[in-house]
């Protein structure tokens, strides 16, 4: 089925992103997805009767948002050029076509009365399985999509990256063979294998403590640069303090070589950000004998370099155990709040690979 989500809104005003990426998650959900996503002014008479024919002309399912001042004459539209009524002011039908015509103000509700819509209509039920994944290059994702796809029936995919953390949702219905389906996810673990951590819908942080409580672990964490957001991700979890030792924001050099037994001279030599001074930090998480594991992060989010030439989005990200610690560079892209939640997702995710 080919299926389109039309939002008719004010162009004045910024697309909410988290909105719609929650809008589209209802649909995803149940096994609908977009193939073509629109925006048009709601002041644009010719651009809102020329998407809407053609919603007509090439979609089997159409999902419109308008607001509330605009729906009587935009259903009035639709009725003409489908040649059908509204049924209940909610959906029209034209044969195998279909319109599900809501209100902005009300989406998630509209959202979720479409999806009951179209499970009564095609009287399908789906499975779905996930691939969780971290940093793993956007094309290697697709490439290996593809691949999949190939040989995989009746199925759909969904990927979703939130900061590196991503999600690969693929749905099946009940009409795909179990062997095929199965098909479907070995090509993808295959291609993808060394940078998954989950084949079910869990998040980083709760795969990390499911593993740290399994290997009967106690982890500890020092920040220098990621803002206490590790830590802030693994408390998140219900029973962490099983876990969970200690986690320390230690921004000021003098917190470095107090808290954590960082060298003097290292910090002189080779600063702050530098790999001697992340395996420092880690090391002096180890040293206090409290805890099996240790995260450190120090790097520089920005907006400014520090006041060496060192640029910004330079990281290390030391990982340790009592017999081993390994450190990490990373040269980030983007904005202080996209340096830092990505760097988060890396920690967590290479604790996660060293302790597997």
């Amino acid at each position: 089925m080919a299926n389109c989500l039309v939002i008719i809104r004010n162009k004045k005003l910024n697309i909410d992103y988290n909105r719609l990426s929650s809008l589209i998650r209802i649909f995803s959900a149940a096994c609908y997805y977009f193939d073509k996503i629109s925006f048009v002014g709601f002041d644009s008479s010719k651009g809102i009767s020329d998407q809407l024919r053609e919603c007509r002309a090439n979609f089997e399912n159409s999902v419109i948002l308008c607001n509330g001042e605009q729906r009587a004459a935009i259903e009035d539209y639709l009725q003409k050029i489908y040649g059908q009524s509204f049924d209940g002011r909610f959906y029209l039908n034209s044969g195998q076509i279909s319109v599900c015509l809501g209100q902005a103000d009300d989406w998630q509700a509209f959202a979720q009365a479409c999806v009951q819509f179209f499970d009564k209509k095609y009287g399908l039920s789906y499975d779905k399985f996930y691939i969780k994944c971290v940093s793993a290059p956007a094309a290697l994702i697709y490439e290996s999509i593809e691949k999949a796809r190939a040989a995989g029936g009746d199925t759909a995919f969904a990927v979703y990256d939130d900061f590196g953390d991503q999600t690969i949702e693929v749905s099946y219905s009940s009409n795909t063979p179990k062997m095929t389906a199965d098909g479907v996810q070995r090509t993808l673990v295959s291609a993808l294998g060394e940078y998954i951590y989950a084949l079910e819908n869990i998040s980083l942080e709760r795969r990390l403590y499911d593993l740290l409580k399994l290997r009967r672990m106690k982890i500890s964490v020092a920040e220098s640069f990621t803002g206490g957001g590790i830590a802030s991700r693994l408390v998140s979890v219900p029973g962490v303090s099983e876990v969970y030792f200690e986690g320390l924001n230690t921004y000021a050099n003098e917190s470095k070589m107090t808290r954590l037994g960082v060298d003097e001279l290292t910090l002189k030599q080779y600063g702050a950000v530098s790999e001697q001074t992340a395996f420092e930090m880690a090391q002096g998480l180890i040293n206090t004998g409290n805890c099996d594991a240790a995260i450190a992060t120090t790097g520089i989010a920005g907006p400014k370099s520090d006041n060496t030439a060192k640029p910004v989005g330079l990281a290390y990200i030391a990982i340790g155990t009592r017999e081993n610690i390994k450190v990490y560079k990373f040269n980030y892209k983007g904005d202080r709040e996209s340096i830092t939640r990505m760097a988060i997702n890396d920690a967590l995710f290479l604790a996660y690979k060293m302790l597997k």
